[in-house]
C-alpha cells in the first residue's frame, strides 16, 4: 500500500500558481516550488509531472478562478460594456489584495531560454485566441450596428489585448487600482459608438 500524499492538491496549486505569478516562470525552481510546499522533488513530479506540466495546471487555475469572468463579458449586451467588463476586470485582477501583482500570464510570457520556450509558445496560443474571440465578439457589435460602420473590429481587439498588458506592467511596477480602473475609465469614453 502506497503512502498518503503529503499535500492536498488544490492547495498546493494555490501555492504554485502564487509563486509563477509572482516570479514568472522562468524564475521560478524546482527549490522554490518544493520549499514553498513543504514536499520533496519527487512528490513534485508524482503529484504534477515537469516545471511544465504543473505550470499548465497552474495557468489552468488562474484561468478558471480569477480570469472567470472573461467568458460572460464577452456575452455582454453592448461592445462598450464587453471591452468595459474585461479591462476592469484585469484591472482587478492586477491589483488583488493578498496576490501578487500584475498578469500571471505577463509575468510568465516574458522568458529567454529553448528550455521555456513550449510555455512562452503556449501562453501566446492563449492571447491569440482571447484576441480573436475579442475580434469575433466586435465584429458581431459592428454587424448589429452596435459599432460604427467604419470600426475595424480587429484594430479594437488588439488595442484592448495591448492595454490589458500594459496593465498588467504598470500594476507590477506599483500603480494603483484606482489608478488603472481611471485609465480604463478613459479609454471606454473614446470607445466608437455607432
Amino acid at each position: 500500500m502506497g503512502r498518503p500524499r503529503e499535500f492536498d492538491p488544490e492547495e498546493a496549486l494555490e501555492v504554485v500558481m502564487r509563486i509563477f505569478w509572482q516570479r514568472g516562470y522562468e524564475a521560478t525552481s524546482l527549490n522554490d516550488l518544493t520549499d514553498a510546499l513543504k514536499i520533496t522533488k519527487t512528490s513534485l513530479y508524482h503529484a504534477f509531472g515537469k516545471k511544465d506540466a504543473l505550470f499548465g495546471k497552474a495557468f489552468d487555475r488562474y484561468r478558471n478562478t480569477l480570469l472567470s469572468f472573461i467568458d460572460p463579458a464577452l456575452e455582454s449586451a453592448t461592445s462598450l460594456e464587453v471591452v468595459s467588463t474585461l479591462l476592469h476586470g484585469f484591472a482587478d485582477v492586477n491589483t488583488k489584495p493578498g496576490t501578487p501583482t500584475g498578469c500571471l500570464v505577463t509575468n510568465a510570457a516574458i522568458v529567454g531560454s529553448e528550455e521555456a520556450e513550449p510555455v512562452r509558445l503556449d501562453l501566446i496560443r492563449g492571447r491569440v485566441h482571447l484576441e480573436a474571440k475579442l475580434t469575433q465578439r466586435l465584429e458581431r457589435a459592428k454587424a448589429e450596428g452596435d459599432l460604427p460602420a467604419d470600426a475595424d473590429p480587429s484594430a479594437l481587439a488588439s488595442m484592448v489585448m495591448i492595454f490589458s498588458h500594459g496593465m498588467s506592467i504598470q500594476a507590477s511596477s506599483g500603480a494603483s487600482r484606482e489608478g488603472l480602473h481611471a485609465a480604463v475609465d478613459q479609454l471606454l469614453a473614446s470607445w466608437p459608438r455607432a
